[in-house]
């Protein structure tokens, strides 16, 4: 039989299959028409009146561009693309030509953000994407491509304000907590091009943007920062944010100069009658895809969210409660004191993380109805947030996934939940986008029986927690057979999470 671990790994390249560039755009795009072609998006038609360019920025934007390359053709005037440093390579390297552009392609690429932060090559694709916009006119149509790590490759700040100053208080608000939909509000406020600047620029050029999200929601303002949509947010949501963080005075002048006048209300509506957003890919399509791989296998599935959040400790103790409840009904006491405890527990902890969106009144219902004859697949994405307080490797998927096998581990030992000892469980958090914090690996799989071992071998798993260190935890094993390593997916959106429970 398969092991669990093969299961996670084929439900994971299922859902990250699903929302790779090429298949995306093949379902949404099309270019109909000879006289005065019509570009269909998703069966909505652009009249392509005159010229049509292309802009992108983001993770996923090679590949995104390569696909609308090949459905454009000689449409196509001319296009910029904002990607990561190094991805032509590393997916030459992979073998994966289809995310690649051909020779001869009449789109330039711009590589920068290295470490996905925004430094001058990234600067250089931005400022070449704002000349082309401000060149447009009212018969061009502009194809924009967004994807995640959108923000980092189309860095713009307001002048006075320096690249490195911006950089430097994005780092400050990271490192204290900030979550990313406070540092996108923050570097929005600070940007020409974010928060709806480039739409703004392109004006009265048609403009129709194909946005592959990353964050919880698909919030349109805040994926890569929303280039082309209505700020919902204004100066003051900035400076909020910069008071909670306690940054307010020790800003730099050209910081101050900028938010003192800027204007205090954001750009209304309806000068954004020229653009359509358009969302093409997300995580709940990757999580409806891994949804029917698991069934395929033989699981009883069931999806948490798409949108958790949260610390990770929290979310860990949440994960690890519903285990110990599936594993309570495998072994037929599904109801009971103890199950009862769980529920309640679980139902306050979700209360407090306020997941968006997700009843778990309703899903623990769901559970309850599985029936203990068969796996138990629960799926969920999102992201979460890791507070670093060491100088280890890591990133927040395979920091997830080893304090998940610890709180199972800890519940086994303290016998809190006995029958966790007649299951087989494991637990696997995973980037989509192949990557977890400044590491190779993507992310990882964890069992408590990982963690067990490890303490027999007098490895103090709480330790490399401390010290942020899961990745040289997850090393040490069989040769890192627990780390996820997919290298670069050429997509994005966000992380997936997947619980999987059986009988033993």
């Amino acid at each position: 039989t398969m092991s669990l671990r093969d299961h996670a790994l084929s439900l994971f390249r299922g859902a990250v299959g699903t929302v790779r560039p090429a298949p995306m755009l093949q379902r949404a795009l099309k270019l109909q028409g000879d006289g005065c072609p019509q570009l269909l998006v998703k069966g909505q038609a652009f009249p392509v009146k005159r010229d049509l360019y292309l802009v992108g920025f983001g993770k996923a934007v090679l590949g995104m561009a390569a696909a609308a390359e090949e459905i454009l053709g000689d449409r196509l005037t001319r296009g910029i693309i904002s990607v990561p440093l190094g991805i032509q390579e590393s997916l030459q390297r992979a073998g994966m030509q289809e995310m690649l552009l051909k020779p001869h392609s009449k789109i330039q690429v711009i590589e920068g953000a290295k470490n996905n932060l925004p430094d001058a090559e990234a600067l250089k694709g931005a400022v070449a994407i704002q000349e082309l916009a401000e060149g447009l006119t009212a018969d061009d149509l502009l194809l924009v491509l967004i994807s995640g790590g959108g923000s980092a490759l189309l860095p713009a700040p307001i002048p006075p304000i320096l690249l490195e100053e911006k950089e430097k208080l994005t780092k400050v608000l990271a490192s204290r907590g900030a979550a990313i939909q406070e540092l996108n509000i923050v570097r929005k406020t600070l940007s020409v091009l974010k928060g709806g600047g480039l739409a703004q620029l392109a004006h009265p050029a048609q403009v129709v943007s194909l946005i592959l999200s990353d964050v919880i929601g698909d919030p349109l303002d805040i994926i890569a920062s929303g280039p082309t949509a209505a700020s919902s947010h204004s100066v003051q949501d900035c400076l909020q944010i910069l008071t909670k963080y306690n940054l307010l005075h020790n800003l730099p002048k050209s910081v101050e100069m900028v938010l003192s006048s800027s204007p205090s209300k954001p750009t209304a509506p309806e000068n954004y009658s020229h653009v359509s957003n358009i969302i093409l890919g997300s995580n709940t399509l990757a999580l409806e895809e891994a949804k029917r791989q698991a069934e395929g296998l033989g699981y009883a599935a069931l999806v948490l969210s798409a949108a958790v959040r949260g610390e990770v400790g929290r979310v860990a103790t949440l994960y690890c409660q519903l285990i110990q409840l599936v594993c309570l009904g495998f072994a037929s006491l599904g109801e009971g004191p103890l199950s009862d405890e769980l529920r309640g527990n679980l139902l306050q902890l979700a209360a407090e993380l306020q997941i968006p969106g997700l009843d778990l009144a309703e899903f623990l219902q769901a559970l309850r109805g599985l029936g203990p004859d068969r796996p138990v697949c629960i799926l969920a994405g999102g992201e979460t947030t890791v507070q670093l307080q060491g100088t280890g490797k890591g990133g927040r998927n395979q920091e997830l996934a080893l304090r998940v096998g610890l709180g199972l581990h800890r519940a086994q030992a303290t016998g809190a939940s006995s029958p966790q000892g007649r299951c087989e469980i494991l637990f696997f958090s995973g980037g989509t986008d192949g990557q977890d914090g400044p590491t190779e690996a993507a992310g990882a799989f964890c069992s408590p029986g990982l963690v067990a071992e490890a303490l027999q071998e007098g490895l103090d798993v709480e330790t490399f927690l401390r010290n942020n260190d899961s990745y040289a935890f997850f090393s040490q094993f069989q040769g890192g057979h627990h780390l996820l390593v997919t290298g670069l997916t050429g997509t994005n959106v966000m992380d997936i999470q997947a619980i999987l429970i059986r009988a033993m």
